[in-house]
């Protein structure tokens, strides 16, 4: 009466374990335009960024702001129609992005903050070591202005035509006053941050002597506190006052977030090449008309990034469209002008690692991982069969259902969560083959010790699978959570690892719940079953008989 029972109860296993598979391969056939998983960059090529997020109070930043710069990266990567980059965060702090084929370039700027600030001029010094002091900025004509010299810094001015839109000229090489003067044929070289830095308060000298703008280092843009910057080129030292209508009642900080477009265009009227255009939103806009007709003659800052873009002389109220000129060729003109149309990131981002690999390396170590996973399974195959012979079978059909399941579900997860497949996680798959294996192997053992102890082949199975289920359980339970506290620590490669091997160890379950245990159940039926040609169990039991007749 029992063998009737226990083949209905294999039965129904199977039939889930069927139904399972069908739907699985249903949503893989019948869904999506794509029949393989997702291959991460590392093994087809392309470049991956990861990016460290950083605030001002050293805190860990919020959700919020960590999806809002998530997004604007994202914006940023269409508009430069990048096909097939993803931006996903990581953690709680690192956003990655990864970029096919020979972007890679492309992909290390997408990540800088592109944060545009306009902040008053208090002080300018060159850095030691610099013996010509900054170009003479043209003289403030706010009706007429005259050209600008060769090499002389940008200016802010008017149109002279009162029909066009006043615009400011901004180029890389600052425009400043008081400007710093060169030090005399036999002067002393000063020294002391106060020789070097004349007329900085103590706090400013603080800033100022901590700035080390040779290794073009940035500083934490605090908006409403003064700061020491650099200029671009490394050249000078900047005190900045806080952002203009910062802080003023009914006045709209003067930043990035201020501007509505941004667009690159080429300069044919006044011959000054590539140069980008800023339109600023109306309170924006409103501040920064207020703040030039009240400050003619005056320097600003343009910042971004917490660097000195330009520092020119404000001619005349600007009431319409800013124009920053430059040194741009069109590709720098162009990056710019994406990364303020898309809008400043709400966090400060460090580059923590940038790796790149060409599709032909990328393939390579595809191959290798696939050949080292190959080595591994044959390892097992021809460990079982040696040592538990005809149950060394069930070993491998075993494999094989849980080989077609993990190919399955990576198809699912790569169209629907947008998971890729590394090299790492290759490399998880390898590691969980032999706790797979482990779960085989606490099975098998278990039903030797209850054949040792004199009991057949089908009273043995199910005394065997009780016992055993508690250490699989045991084991893979430990092996989950170990991924899971890797997966949610981790970030990069060895986030991928843990990823496939928490998979594998479900699936381990699936497999010797809802395939292995069936299987042997049925086969305990035979009447051959504890042969010890067929399973090798005949043999364990004998081994008890000779002791017993020798002692």
């Amino acid at each position: 009466m029992a063998a009737p029972q226990a083949q209905l109860r294999a039965g129904r296993y199977f039939l889930a374990l069927l139904v399972l598979v069908t739907l699985l391969y249903g949503l893989v056939f019948l869904t999506g335009s794509t029949r393989t998983p997702k291959l991460g960059l590392d093994l087809r090529g392309g470049t991956t960024v990861t990016l460290v997020a950083k605030t001002s109070d050293g805190k860990t930043p919020g959700s919020d702001a960590m999806n809002t710069a998530r997004e604007i990266i994202q914006s940023r990567v269409n508009g430069r129609g990048i096909a097939s980059a993803e931006v996903v965060i990581e953690g709680t702090s690192n956003i990655v992005i990864s970029v096919p084929g020979d972007n890679g370039e492309q992909a290390k700027q997408l990540g800088s903050t592109a944060l545009l600030r306009f902040r008053p001029v208090l002080q300018v010094f060159p850095v030691a070591g610099v013996t010509s002091p900054p170009p003479t900025p043209s003289a403030p004509t706010p009706s007429a202005p005259s050209p600008t010299a060769s090499g002389a810094a940008g200016t802010a001015t008017p149109r002279p035509t009162p029909s066009v839109t006043p615009k400011t000229s901004v180029t890389p090489k600052v425009s400043v006053s008081p400007k710093p003067t060169p030090a005399s044929s036999g002067s002393p070289v000063p020294t002391s941050p106060e020789q070097l830095y004349p007329g900085a308060t103590p706090d400013q000298l603080r800033m100022l002597t901590g700035l080390n703008c040779k290794a073009q280092q940035a500083v934490i843009d605090n908006p409403a506190q003064e700061i020491a910057a650099c200029s671009t080129d490394g050249l000078y030292k900047y005190v900045l006052d806080k952002v203009i209508g910062e802080g003023v009642p009914g006045k709209t900080p003067l930043e990035g977030t201020q501007i509505a477009n941004a667009q690159a265009q080429y300069d044919t009227q006044n011959l000054q090449g590539w140069v980008v255009l800023l339109d600023f939103r109306s309170a924006g806009q409103t501040t920064w008309a207020e703040y030039t007709a009240a400050n003619v003659g005056k320097n600003v800052a343009f910042t971004l990034d917490g660097k000195v873009v330009s520092a020119p002389t404000i001619q005349g109220a600007i009431n319409g469209q800013t124009q920053i000129t430059g040194n741009f060729d069109e590709s720098s003109a162009k990056d710019l002008a994406n990364s303020l149309k898309y809008g400043a990131l709400p966090l400060a981002f460090t580059q923590a690692n940038a790796q790149t690999v060409s599709p032909t390396l990328g393939t390579d170590q595809m191959r290798a991982g696939l050949l080292a996973g190959g080595i591994g399974l044959l390892l097992v195959v021809i460990y079982t069969l040696l040592y538990y012979r005809a149950l060394g079978l069930v070993t491998i059909t075993s494999l094989l259902v849980s080989g077609m399941l993990t190919y399955a579900g990576l198809v699912l997860l790569g169209r629907q969560i947008g998971f890729t497949l590394t090299l790492a996680g290759i490399a998880g798959f390898i590691v969980a083959v032999g706790i797979t294996a482990d779960s085989f192997v606490v099975f098998f053992e278990r039903l030797k010790d209850e054949v040792r102890e004199g009991r057949t082949g089908r009273s043995a199975v199910p005394r065997a699978w009780v016992r055993a289920r508690r250490t699989i359980l045991s084991a893979d339970a430990v092996s989950f959570l170990a991924a899971a506290v890797l997966y949610v620590t981790a970030a990069g490669d060895v986030k991928g690892f843990a990823f496939t091997l928490g998979l594998s160890t479900i699936l381990d379950l699936v497999v010797v719940f809802l395939f292995t245990h069936p299987l042997i159940a049925v086969a305990s039926r035979r009447a051959n079953f504890t042969s010890g040609r067929v399973s090798g169990l005949g043999a364990v039991r004998r081994k008890p008989a000779a002791a017993a007749v020798t002692g």
